[in-house]
């Protein structure tokens, strides 16, 4: 049995509902920063803080996606993600993906940062317009599959868990 393939829509509204389940590990995470760095201004300290919240969120992916193979919005929205041939992912693996992942950002933020872009306007257009780029490429791979999960061996697919007293399928 070859498991289905999510669809864009039903992957968008996992990337957002995962984009608010972030939000409050990102203002909690920030709050610790400041804490134990005693930040006493939001613009003191950015480039530490960014590097603290890469970790803190590379932490969460890597730990929901080789415990479980799903964050809490992929449960939500029954996705999993798995290797390409079904297996849980290692944390090395899990790592892997998700600093692959950033290949949604890291061209728009390398051509801002190379023109000094500094318009929110501006930035969020590029940064709009390089996640189309990269969907339009999952879109053209046979699999459907983002390219970091190309490079990393992985997949996402979706999933149902199995009902209480059901035994799950092979």
């Amino acid at each position: 049995m070859n498991p289905e393939v999510p669809g864009f829509a039903r992957r968008l509204a996992c990337l957002v509902y995962e984009g608010l389940l972030l939000f409050g590990v990102i203002a909690f995470a920030g709050y610790v920063y400041s804490t134990l760095t005693q930040q006493r201004h939001a613009l003191h300290g950015t480039l530490g803080l960014q590097i603290f919240l890469f970790v803190v969120i590379g932490i969460y992916f890597t730990w929901f996606w080789s415990r479980g193979h799903q964050t809490l919005a992929m449960k939500t929205w029954h996705l999993r993600l798995v290797t390409r041939d079904g297996q849980p992912l290692s944390q090395p693996r899990a790592l892997a993906r998700y600093t692959a992942s950033w290949l949604w950002f890291l061209p728009a933020l390398a051509w801002l940062g190379l023109g000094g872009v500094r318009s929110g306007a501006a930035i969020a257009t590029a940064l709009l317009a390089g996640m189309a780029a990269y969907v339009l490429l999952a879109r053209l791979a046979p699999s459907r599959q983002y390219l970091h999960d190309l490079i990393c061996g992985t997949r996402l697919e979706l999933w149902r868990a199995p009902k209480r007293g059901q035994n799950p399928a092979p």
